[in-house]
Order: structure tokens, then C-alpha cells, then sequence
């Protein structure tokens, strides 16, 4: 984020003393250092009330961390997210999937998860768990598309695109789709590039209605995908479940990020 230097000039004041026969007068000039303030980012005013309705992007600035569990039928996953740097780790009792800032490795004793998937899905559920918030991230353009309409409520909708060359998949794009009455996030449609060489103009959904206060911001707790017709959503088709979320402003232990001996790396 550009920084922008601001000025603070100089203030002068005088001091007066009175003696009975003479005034003496002494002026005395101090002077304040340059001081660099870094501006606030402006949002759409849609995206800023989705923002305000979950606590706020100024508290969700200020964690350095987040974990949380994703409960899964074959084991669940522990995902600890350095929030500044993004580097990611998560932990299963059979395999670690981890990101140390340059690349992302898989540790596992057997082939428990596939290599060549751990650098789709290293950082995916962190994605959609920390929204609305990851949609704040620098390189974003919004812009404003028709409502979606489902079970006779109107959803004003925000589509989010990426600059060229931000994140793995540029191509990917998002639409979130408010609460007209709360803000709240409600829907997030969204496409998948990776590994494709082209747009994707095919959407799925999952819908957003239960949250957890963590530390002053609301979490989703749960996730809600859902059957996709004619690019509308239908019926619900699977959902996932999170526990025993923390955020933090306490920064992680680097090591937390390491690549352990032995870990294969993710291309």
C-alpha cells in the first residue's frame, strides 16, 4: 500500500516574563519530525458495509493469526494462517500440507493425500473461511451485478476480479452477495481457474447464514455448497463444519512455517 508522507509544521511560541523596571521578551522555536501515516484503504460502499456488519476491516487488520478446525469425515484438519505473510499449514494425524512464503510442501509417511493437489488446496478453506475479509486483499476490482434471487429474497450482489499475476489464479472470480437487511455476508459464487488456461464463466455457490464471533469478527461456522441450475442455486448438495477458531494479534513462530525433512515439494 503506497504510503503518503504528511507534513507537520512548525510551531513557534513566545514566553513573556515582567520584572518592574525592564520586560524581557525570549522566543523560543521547536520543531516536530516528519511523521509518515499510512491512509486508509477506501472500499465500495457495498463491501464496506459487509465489512462493518462483521466487525470491522480495521479489527480484522490488526490479527497476525488465525487457525481453525475443518471437521472431516476421514480426519479432521487443524489450518493455522500467518495473516500478513500468508503462510499456511495444515494439519492432519496422517499428512501436513504447508506454505512457507516461496512454496508450498506435503509432509506424509504414505501418499494419504495427493502430492500434485497440495498446492490447489493449501490455502483454499483458509479462502473461503476468511471471507469477507480476504476480499480486502490489494490487486482486487469490484464492481456491481444484478441481485440473486433465491426463496423470494433479493441479494444485492459485488463481483471481485484480480489484477493479472495476483495469487495462483488471477482468472478466478467472485461475486458476494449481501444481506439486504443486515449487510451480512450471505452467498459466494465464485469460479475455478487453476491450472486451466482460461476464464471460467461457470459458477458455484455456497451459501453463508451462521457465524461465530472470534475476537471482535464474525466467522462463518458453517459452509453451505450448493446443487448449481441454469447458473442459479438450488438445492443444498454438502456442507462443512468449523470448530475452535482463534484470531490473534500475536504474531506466529516462523518455524511454525518451516519445510520439516522429508517433505516433498508441491509443484
Amino acid at each position: 500500500m503506497k504510503k503518503m508522507m504528511l507534513f507537520i509544521a512548525v510551531a513557534i511560541f513566545a514566553l513573556s516574563c515582567k520584572e518592574t523596571t525592564t520586560t524581557q521578551q525570549t522566543t523560543t522555536t521547536t520543531s516536530t519530525p516528519e511523521v509518515t501515516k499510512t491512509p486508509e484503504k477506501s472500499y465500495p460502499p457495498s463491501i464496506d458495509a459487509v465489512f462493518k456488519a462483521h466487525g470491522g476491516i480495521d479489527t480484522w487488520n490488526t490479527m497476525n493469526a488465525l487457525s481453525f478446525t475443518l471437521q472431516k469425515e476421514g480426519g479432521d484438519e487443524l489450518h493455522t494462517v500467518d495473516l500478513k505473510s500468508r503462510k499456511v499449514t495444515v494439519e492432519t494425524d496422517k499428512y501436513t500440507i504447508g506454505f512457507d512464503g516461496e512454496k508450498v510442501w506435503i509432509a506424509q509417511d504414505s501418499t494419504y493425500f495427493p502430492p500434485q493437489r497440495a498446492r490447489f488446496y493449501h490455502n483454499l478453506m483458509f479462502y473461503f473461511y476468511a471471507m469477507p475479509f480476504v476480499l480486502a486483499d490489494d490487486g482486487i476490482t469490484y464492481s456491481e451485478v444484478p441481485a440473486l434471487e433465491f426463496e423470494g429474497v433479493s441479494y444485492p450482489g459485488t463481483k471481485i476480479s484480480f489484477g493479472a499475476g495476483v495469487g495462483d489464479a488471477p482468472d478466478d472470480e467472485y461475486i458476494l452477495y449481501r444481506n439486504p437487511t443486515t449487510h451480512q455476508m450471505a452467498w459466494l459464487a465464485y469460479t475455478v481457474t487453476y491450472g486451466k488456461n482460461e476464464k471460467s464463466d461457470r459458477f458455484s455457490y455456497i451459501k453463508y447464514d451462521q457465524w461465530t464471533a472470534v475476537n471482535g469478527v464474525q466467522l462463518p461456522s458453517v459452509l453451505q455448497w450448493y446443487k448449481v441450475e441454469d447458473g442459479q442455486p438450488t438445492t443444498l448438495a454438502s456442507e462443512r463444519t468449523f470448530t475452535d477458531a482463534t484470531a490473534s494479534a500475536k504474531a506466529l513462530d516462523a518455524s511454525q512455517f518451516e519445510i520439516p525433512e522429508g517433505a516433498v515439494i508441491a509443484e
